[in-house]
């Protein structure tokens, strides 16, 4: 093995690698619809197993990678990610999750009786805690990708452009909306990554091209919005792109008096949520689980999460599942007001002009 003993022994990445280095290869797994932090923090972990161990080393994830942003992030960089159905392990393979917990129903483990040997995480975890022989969940950490970073800075590795890169804007993507706090962790990682990481490339990353789809379902997007009280609620009974859920929820969070924001939109099969609050107004976690509770899955972090509800559990029409919808949002959100007011009136925008 290529690593100092002193070093494995003493640190959290020091255990991690005692604990891979027995098994013949390893299995990285992100959450499904994989973000920056998933897939930085997955690539930086691939090359610590790959320097430290030299055993042959996957990073998979399921669903597509959806934010322009991102694609456009993969698309220059060139993580080695794969977009896989299904997963199946053999041998003597360790599987590690990042960026998402056991309990979690939203990563590719979670649909087989496979439990990994580790789990990186940086999310809230509400569900059974199973003991496996590494964890390092670290919910007070802004980034998955601040962690393995750290793994990389105690293993004294060498971190290129590209994933140095790779991770700065994982933990920039993090700390969006309210979640604007930065462990000390963070803030050690920030600098130590930005000596690193090319301003221009993250510039164009930032900047990703745009279709005119995407334009399309923004304005729907904020056409369809109604304000209840400090709570917003926006529903597409379909759109062109997932990224516009997430991304719209980021722009209403900011709207004056609005406090906490639903936004949703049927992608094929499923009806994608993204819930923000804003600091001290209720855990976007909390609301996106009661939201979508005995018909999906939901959670995250405190003032950013999301959900998805198969169609299949609800087999509804449009109207009833907007109404089904915003009774279980309001209902959490435990505001009674029952009629909104729409953000956006074109009639208004047309009288002011």
């Amino acid at each position: 093995m290529n690593s100092n003993t002193a070093v494995k022994k003493s640190t959290r990445s020091g255990r991690l690698l005692d604990v891979l280095e027995p098994f013949d290869s390893s299995l990285i797994i992100t959450h499904d619809n994989p973000d920056p932090d998933a897939i930085a923090s997955g690539w930086a972990l691939a090359c610590l197993i790959d320097e430290r161990l030299g055993h042959p080393v996957r990073l998979v994830g399921g669903g597509g990678i959806v934010r322009a942003e991102n694609r456009h992030m993969v698309h220059l960089l060139q993580p080695p990610i794969e977009l896989i159905d299904h997963v199946q392990v053999f041998g003597r393979t360790a599987a590690v999750l990042v960026d998402c917990d056991i309990s979690a129903g939203n990563h590719l483990l979670a649909s087989t009786a496979l439990r990994p040997v580790a789990v990186i995480d940086h999310h809230l975890s509400h569900g059974p805690r199973h003991r496996i022989p590494f964890r390092d969940v670290r919910p007070h950490v802004a980034a998955s990708a601040s962690i393995v970073a750290s793994y990389l800075r105690e293993q004294h590795l060498q971190v290129d452009w590209k994933l140095a890169t790779a991770l700065l804007y994982a933990i920039r993507t993090e700390t969006l909306g309210g979640e604007t706090h930065h462990s000390r962790l963070d803030k050690q990682i920030l600098a130590w990554l930005s000596a690193r990481a090319d301003p221009k490339t993250l510039a164009e990353i930032e900047n990703a091209p745009l279709s005119a789809a995407y334009f399309s379902d923004l304005v729907l997007a904020l056409q369809s919005t109604f304000i209840y009280d400090d709570a917003a609620l926006c529903f597409l009974p379909k759109a062109q792109g997932a990224e516009i859920i997430g991304e719209v929820a980021d722009l209403l969070i900011r709207h004056v008096g609005v406090k906490r924001v639903l936004c949703a939109a049927v992608i094929g099969d499923d009806l994608l949520l993204s819930v923000r609050t804003e600091r001290g107004c209720g855990d976007a976690s909390d609301l996106a689980r009661r939201t979508v509770q005995d018909l999906g899955q939901g959670g995250g972090h405190q003032h950013r999460a999301g959900g998805k509800i198969p169609r299949a559990q609800c087999p509804c029409s449009s109207d009833e599942l907007c109404d089904e919808l915003r009774n279980r949002w309001l209902n959490a959100c435990q505001v009674d007001r029952q009629r909104g007011t729409r953000l956006v009136a074109k009639r208004e925008i047309v009288r002011n002009l």
